[in-house]
């Protein structure tokens, strides 16, 4: 008789990289004191109008009903005139919309959408963990393709990487874990080359308001020629300060819509609807509650910037566009784990291993500064600062 495997764990998860956001807070939890530079969320709370839309809620049986797959109307309602007014993406040439729990789920939707096992999926690096975790979760295969020294696509690395194989090329701008915002010219790039070889372009735009300076966001579901390949992804997580509530949304080809109805339905059902009625009330208040705080995290990222300078020689200290985060390359052969664990049980700050997001070359450290305040910041960083400067020696 054959010998049958342990079937006890999935090999195919099995072979995901362990979510590194968990480890590191086991480890803050085992350190009291800990200041965290690590999780990517912002300081501020939802806006009055998302708490007050669902103070009511619940009180007539209807709320507590199965939904509808895509999302509840007034919600579709609202992100169609966002996408129309702010993205400039013409929803009418082909597009349809699907409200997810967080974008997260939006790209997982999307891969199960589009993919079949042993299929590739491009991610430019650093790439974000999750994406990249996803990608091993449906057994297709993640390919790492390097970017310039201040994390700038490579459009021909990126056509290189292409084989018969490929299914996607995922961008991320403004980017999750370096802060760098792609030019519209870059964008453009990786859309037509989608195009011409009929990929799909996944673009995350979770981060869109978050600019500083002269950088400018820019869709690319907005081009004319973009209308039958492109998925852009959206979250209300970092702009409203809707973490908790799980609410993301998606525009994509109308062609995926029969896929991801059945994607929709098996996995969730449908959004929960309290956190959907309370998102509604959030982009009601708009995009200028989010823009109305880029001045504080603007002086929180020059104050990173300039606290992180007595690291200079030791560190390649980069001055991100977008976002708020910042990626530290340390000049030293020593493992990023390991010096990220150092940090937290010697010095009591937190920060995220770049090996995490796929750089597995050189020791490198995401810096996210959206959560604490301004005198937080200084402790954190100081405590950072010494804690590789004792570590590089």
């Amino acid at each position: 008789m054959t010998a049958h495997r342990n079937r006890d764990v999935s090999q195919r998860i099995a072979s995901v990289q362990s979510p590194i956001i968990p480890v590191v807070g086991a480890w803050i939890r085992s350190n009291p004191g800990t200041l965290s530079l690590g999780q990517g969320m912002v300081f501020y709370p939802p806006p009055d109008a998302a708490l007050a839309a669902i103070r009511d809620f619940g009180l007539q049986p209807e709320p507590h009903l199965y939904g509808l797959a895509f999302g509840h109307a007034p919600l579709l309602a609202s992100i169609r005139d966002k996408l129309r007014l702010e993205n400039g993406i013409n929803l009418a040439a082909g597009y349809g919309v699907m409200v997810t729990a967080g974008s997260n789920m939006a790209f997982l939707n999307s891969l199960l959408a589009i993919t079949d096992p042993g299929d590739e999926i491009i991610l430019p690096l650093p790439y974000y963990f999750n994406q990249e975790m996803a990608v091993r979760m449906l057994n297709c295969t993640p390919v790492g393709v390097a970017t310039d020294y201040c994390y700038q696509l490579d459009i021909s690395r990126l056509r290189a990487a292409i084989t018969e194989k490929t299914r996607a090329i995922v961008t991320i701008s403004p980017n999750n874990p370096s802060g760098a915002v792609y030019p519209e010219v870059a964008l453009r790039a990786v859309n037509d080359l989608c195009r011409e070889f009929g990929l799909y372009h996944i673009n995350d735009e979770a981060y869109e308001y978050f600019t500083y300076g002269e950088a400018k966001h820019f869709s690319p579901a907005s081009l004319p020629s973009a209308k039958t390949h492109t998925i852009s992804l959206y979250s209300l997580s970092k702009a409203y300060g809707f973490a908790s509530w799980r609410i993301g949304y998606m525009a994509f080809p109308e062609a995926l819509t029969p896929s991801l109805l059945k994607i929709q339905d098996t996995n969730l059902i449908c959004p929960p609807l309290i956190s959907q009625v309370a998102a509604t009330g959030a982009l009601e208040a708009g995009s200028d509650y989010c823009k109305n705080h880029l001045a504080a995290l603007a002086k929180k990222r020059e104050q990173v910037i300039a606290l992180l300078q007595p690291l200079k020689g030791r560190c390649e200290i980069p001055e991100p566009e977008g976002a708020f985060y910042l990626l530290l390359k340390i000049n030293t052969e020593k493992n990023d784990l390991k010096l990220a664990k150092m940090l937290i049980d010697d010095f009591k700050v937190a920060v995220i291993p770049g090996s995490a997001f796929g750089l597995t070359e050189g020791c490198y450290l995401r810096i996210s500064y959206g959560m604490l305040d301004r005198s937080q910041i200084d402790t954190a960083l100081e405590r950072l600062v010494t804690g590789i400067i004792r570590f590089v020696g």
